[in-house]
């Protein structure tokens, strides 16, 4: 094995290196963005849980009113 070998092998394996790194970057950027897009619609079905719960409620409180 030449020095010229060895010195290709280098350059291989800091390009493996990169793209590895980068491929890492790219899969934690798509992790952080399904888990905050979990977040928002986790939030959004709450808000539309506490929204129904308060009209069934008012529903429920109007009907009641009526009997007095």
């Amino acid at each position: 094995m030449s020095d010229r070998d060895r010195y290709d092998e280098g350059l291989d394996h800091r390009d493996a290196v990169e793209r590895a790194e980068r491929a890492t970057r790219f899969a934690w950027s798509a992790m952080v963005g399904a888990g905050g897009l979990l977040g928002i619609a986790l939030i959004a079905v709450v808000v539309v849980c506490v929204a129904v719960a308060a009209v069934l409620i008012a529903g429920l409180y109007a009907v009641v009113a009526m009997d007095y």
